[in-house]
């Protein structure tokens, strides 16, 4: 499947900034079942500083916002090949081990509620049946409500609080699993809706270390595993390590946020 994607993001400050930058994660990865056609990204009120890989091998761009700018503009666009691969994105690679990812964060430290979400779960002989049944669960028991959490909602609080979006889906997932001494990882990224063009945000699910497989994807917002309609982003331990933009400014606060979504499948051949 052929996805076009083009994302803006505007951020307007309540006076001029005196200084400010930005560390994106908006690009894609390349792995198994995507291929970048082509990607590109440009800039309003801001340039250009440093582009690398991080430790988790996301493609991280830091841009400087330009002295006395009111409004900042981001906007990626671009065209990624996909396939069906079950979700199954293969082994492990980046610069940090398998291992880091059975450890907790303050994101994702499970409590007395997510312990409970575990004890539900019907366990198999196939790993990945199981880890399934802990996305069935873990739907089940917290509805999907926009505004009912922010980035820094824990995993446990959402639990508690049986409602959350699909980053508070992925970080209960992502505890439980690790709970099981299952290797588990956030990932952000691109979801065509196939009712729409246009989309209320980025979205976000996770990944499970499974023996033979290599990383799996686990959608718990919508109860699949990720198919061709899913760009894979970024990735992390938790929503910190692949947050789209993270940003930091002198002289001025964010008054207003506006983010615009169109992702699309696009004909074979066409330009």
């Amino acid at each position: 499947m052929r996805l076009s994607i083009r994302h803006t993001t505007r951020y307007r400050f309540t006076e001029p900034v005196s200084y400010g930058v930005q560390r994106l994660r908006l690009t894609p990865k390349e792995t198994q079942g995507q291929k970048i056609l082509e990607w590109d990204m440009e800039y309003e009120g801001a340039h250009e500083e440093l582009v690398y890989d991080d430790q988790n091998f996301n493609h991280t761009t830091f841009i400087s916002v330009e002295e006395g700018a009111q409004d900042v503009v981001v906007t990626c666009k671009g065209r990624v090949d996909t396939e069906d691969q079950a979700g199954v994105i293969g082994q492990h690679a980046g610069h940090l081990p398998l291992w880091a990812f059975l450890g907790q964060t303050p994101l994702t430290k499970p409590g007395p509620k997510i312990r409970s979400l575990i004890g539900k779960v019907e366990r198999s002989e196939s790993m990945v049946d199981t880890l399934h049944n802990l996305s069935n669960v873990i739907r089940d028991h917290v509805e999907y409500g926009v505004g009912t959490s922010g980035v820094s909602t824990t995993a446990e609080e959402a639990a508690i609080n049986a409602s959350g979006v699909c980053q508070d889906h992925a970080h209960i997932f992502i505890a439980a699993a690790r709970s099981l001494e299952i290797p588990s990882r956030y990932v952000s990224g691109y979801l065509m809706m196939n009712d729409r063009i246009e989309q209320e945000a980025t979205h976000a699910w996770a990944e499970a270390y499974v023996q033979g497989l290599g990383w799996v994807g686990f959608d718990i917002s919508n109860g699949i595993s990720p198919d061709p309609r899913y760009v894979r982003v970024a990735t992390g331990r938790d929503y910190s390590d692949a947050a789209p933009v993270t940003a930091i400014s002198f002289g001025a606060q964010t008054a207003d946020l506006d983010v615009n979504l169109a992702v699309e499948q696009q004909i074979m051949g066409q330009q």
